[in-house]
């Protein structure tokens, strides 16, 4: 039973609000996740993002993971710019950023 509990959350979270409703619901919290990340990497306390792309993940093995929004957002400032995948659990603001486009070396 526990097993279904993801899915059951997403399907109640589906009923109540469309897939986009959903995402954008989570988009604010995407680019604080990101602009922070991004801040700290560039040593830039301008830099600003903005979602490029969204999307729902349902995992594959739902003993195992969490449902999630996931945003490509693109920070920019200082010269600089970085596209970082952020990672929401569904409902919850507590995002993870990972850049995506790290030099190598």
């Amino acid at each position: 039973m526990r097993r279904l509990a993801p899915l059951a959350l997403l399907l109640g979270l589906a009923a109540c609000q469309s897939t986009d409703q959903l995402l954008a619901g989570g988009d604010a919290a995407a680019i604080r996740t990101a602009e922070a990340r991004a801040r700290f990497e560039m040593n830039c306390p301008a830099a600003s993002g903005s979602v490029l792309s969204s999307r729902v993940v349902i995992p594959e093995d739902l003993r195992r993971a969490v449902d999630r929004a996931e945003y490509t957002v693109g920070v920019a400032g200082c010269g600089q710019r970085g596209v970082y995948i952020v990672a929401c659990p569904l409902g919850d603001p507590n995002c993870i950023a990972i850049r995506q486009d790290r030099p190598a070396g």
